[in-house]
């Protein structure tokens, strides 16, 4: 019997470096909350665990949305654009999914000539990294 979640990496066409865009966005409301990056192990983490997980490329590791910050994204369903070479994570996002203490990484928008922002934290960025005492 073969693995359903194997069946469902086959059909996702990873870039040369092994990775694939993912979009992250609210299930219930649609509001689009991040972009980031999955290898292999990302994507059978997230549909294994039922959270969102993606590669880091910064730190060269997977992480798991809100394992440092307790902003977790639950993952409600994940679904493949046409070329098969993007995903779509409906997510149920818990507190802020930017790092800069906003709801959403999408936090600009480029009005009258110049990058407006149109949403303020919600939370102080610095005590969503803060060493546990």
């Amino acid at each position: 019997m073969s693995d359903p979640i194997e069946s469902a990496l086959a059909e996702i066409k990873f870039g040369a470096d092994g990775l694939v865009p993912a979009i992250a966005q609210q299930h219930d409301t649609g509001q689009i909350l991040m972009m980031a990056w999955m290898n292999r192990d990302a994507v059978r983490a997230s549909l294994t665990e039922g959270r969102a997980c993606y590669w880091s490329r910064s730190r060269a590791r997977l992480w798991r949305k809100g394992e440092t910050s307790g902003q977790v994204q639950y993952l409600r369903e994940l679904r493949l654009d046409c070329d098969g070479d993007a995903v779509l994570l409906l997510v149920d996002q818990h507190g802020v999914a930017c790092h800069t203490g906003r709801r959403s990484c999408f936090f600009r928008a480029w009005r009258e000539g110049t990058w407006m922002v149109i949403a303020e934290p919600e939370i102080d960025p610095e005590s969503l990294y803060r060493e546990p005492p």
